[in-house]
């Protein structure tokens, strides 16, 4: 096949791409650092002309049009992952929220419990052969497209070649739209004394050799940004962070003792700096592969000695964590938290994590409660948590009755609030 031609006879306008959508018709779009935004803006732009659209994603950066209040009727979102830009329309009940195991995403679109009329995605410009990297986002797109009656894809010129399984061809899409713009980018701020407090407990339960993953946020980069020497780290995540990058490169991370996928540092999307970017772009080092992979439990636990790391909300006196809702406040999603702490405990030597700060607004309240908040989540069962973690250290809860559970909870909540979490668990009858 002469892929040239057939990519020049698929070129169209950003507005003649997105024509093919009809009303009630459903999309899918990338999210995360790949979203296809001028495919996203001319969709917007027939609002008046469209009714009932559902638009599906994982976390939306930015500002998101289609989630804007004068888009209600013409558009709903179906988030699979609640972010800021969509936060305010859940909450507001003009979007929805599918609860999901972040490595179940794909089986939606394949099984057609979510079907798709058209996805958008962003992708890299043809390699030699006519294939187009997903680049910094593989996640749950894959599966949209090849599930999909229609695909849109916007070549950006700036979207890494990330390799591994990963690539559409030319032939597998039927609109394309040159559009080059900056990705969106992620820039933490330095990590809090808690953090840092927090980080230095977890490098405890690092040994050299493990694999690791962790995600967004300041206990991560602290950790990180913390490690030094030869550990022989290897990397299986959802998620590539910069600081997980520069561990990289400064050759704490190396991939050489894993156990599954050796030498290489496996990911299923990308979010931070243009640096990051740049480095993933024809690196070998990297492979990404899709979210149905990446996060099943079943695939991670074939990583000995993995650790997973994951925050939370709160966690109550018996061990279940909230981290997708503050009450019925719906905040983010299940995202993979569950994945990768199930794939860890399966895995021969791996370590559950959850790590929280102990208080939330400023100190004004206790993130180890007595009971989860009226209408909150719980996404980690109290059975699958094994390591909790504080700024004041570290317990294990695997194995523990629930007196022990709330007597090692209580020990890491802070100080101020010890003395009315003692006396609730006695009110619980979990303390005497």
């Amino acid at each position: 096949m002469n892929w040239v031609a057939d990519y020049r006879a698929k070129l169209k306008t950003a507005a003649d791409a997105v024509s093919i959508v009809k009303s009630n018709d459903r999309v899918y779009y990338g999210g995360n650092a790949a979203i296809p935004q001028a495919l996203v803006r001319a969709l917007a732009a027939r609002k008046d002309e469209l009714r009932n659209v559902q638009a599906s994603h994982v976390l939306l950066l930015g500002d998101d049009p289609l989630s804007a209040p004068e888009m209600a009727g013409s558009f709903r979102h179906n988030s699979l992952f609640v972010g800021p830009a969509d936060r305010k329309a859940v909450n507001d009940g003009r979007a929805d929220y599918v609860p999901i195991f972040l490595y179940m995403i794909p089986r939606l679109f394949q099984q057609r419990l979510i079907p798709v009329d058209v996805a958008m995605v962003a992708v890299s410009p043809p390699d030699e052969h006519g294939f187009m990297s997903l680049g910094v986002e593989t996640l749950a797109s894959k599966a949209a497209c090849t599930s999909a009656k229609h695909v849109i894809a916007q070549v950006n010129e700036l979207m890494p070649r990330v390799l591994g399984d990963c690539f559409m061809h030319v032939s597998q899409v039927h609109s394309i739209v040159e559009e080059t713009e900056p990705l969106p980018t992620l820039t933490p701020g330095p990590p809090t004394d808690v953090e840092l407090a927090i980080s230095r407990h977890i490098l405890e339960l690092i040994e050299p050799g493990m694999t690791v993953q962790m995600g967004i946020g300041g206990i991560p980069d602290a950790i990180f940004a913390a490690m030094e020497g030869n550990l022989d780290l290897g990397i299986h995540t959802e998620m590539l962070s910069d600081q997980a990058m520069l561990a990289i490169q400064r050759g704490v991370v190396t991939g050489y003792k894993k156990t599954l996928h050796p030498g290489k540092v496996v990911i299923t999307f990308a979010l931070g700096s243009d640096t990051l970017y740049e480095f993933l772009d024809n690196n070998p080092l990297i492979e990404a592969h899709p979210v149905d992979y990446v996060n099943d439990p079943f695939i991670i636990s074939q990583n000995e000695k993995m650790i997973a790391i994951n925050s939370a909300i709160e966690v109550d006196l018996t061990g279940q964590v909230c981290s997708d809702s503050i009450g019925p406040y719906i905040y983010s999603g299940f995202g993979g938290q569950v994945d990768f702490i199930r794939g860890a405990a399966r895995s021969r030597g791996g370590r559950p994590v959850i790590a929280l700060s102990s208080t939330a607004k400023g100190g004004a309240l206790s993130r180890i409660v007595p009971f989860l908040k009226e209408g909150a989540g719980v996404v980690t069962s109290r059975a699958d948590v094994h390591y909790v973690v504080t700024e004041f250290g570290a317990v294990y809860l695997f194995g523990k009755n629930l007196r022990e559970r709330a007597e090692a909870l209580i020990s890491i909540a802070h100080p101020d609030f010890q003395a009315d979490l003692e006396a609730a668990a006695k009110e619980r009858k979990l303390l005497t």
